[in-house]
């Protein structure tokens, strides 16, 4: 399968905890003022890669505890973002995304688009929610703005409601 990505980096520790191999996806809707990654949001920048070449990077990194799907907006492109987490969690890594939707959109978005449910029902902890320059800093781990959430996904699709991951 093909996704657009604007980027690897195959030994990130600033985007969950560990030594992850964080996919930057190209394409994002929010264009939230101050992004971090503002040349990800055009949807035809970057380039296309298969997936199955991000799997091969994940296998030969012996030292990987997990895989961070970032973008722009990897719910843009569910479908192939589902795969990876999937390939992922059948290595035994966590898996983390980042979305400026909140986890709340995010389910119902996966009402007419299953894809999104089966990316969330891989994705062990989302960032949620549009970076806010006016609530931006750098005293919370792995966000950068106070409004955005880590939610632990398993336990909040279990219990139908967000629940933070601590």
């Amino acid at each position: 399968m093909i996704i657009r990505i604007a980027g690897i980096e195959n030994d990130s520790i600033v985007d969950g905890p560990g030594f992850r191999l964080a996919v930057f996806t190209q394409g994002c809707p929010h264009h939230c003022p101050g992004c971090h990654n503002p040349e990800t949001h055009p949807f035809d920048g970057g380039k296309e890669v298969d997936t199955e070449k991000i799997v091969r990077m994940m296998e030969d990194n012996p030292l990987l505890d997990g895989i961070t799907l970032s973008g722009g907006d990897p719910f843009c492109q569910p479908k192939a973002c589902a795969e990876l987490s999937k390939a992922a969690k059948g290595m035994g890594l966590n898996v983390w995304a980042y979305s400026g939707w909140t986890f709340e959109e995010l389910l119902k978005m996966s009402e007419t688009n299953g894809d999104i449910m089966e990316f969330l029902e891989n994705t062990d902890v989302l960032i949620d929610g549009p970076f806010i320059l006016a609530q931006r800093t750098l005293e919370l781990r792995f966000r950068g703005s106070k409004n955005q959430r880590q939610i632990d996904v398993k336990k909040s699709l279990a219990e139908g409601k967000a629940v933070e991951w601590i």
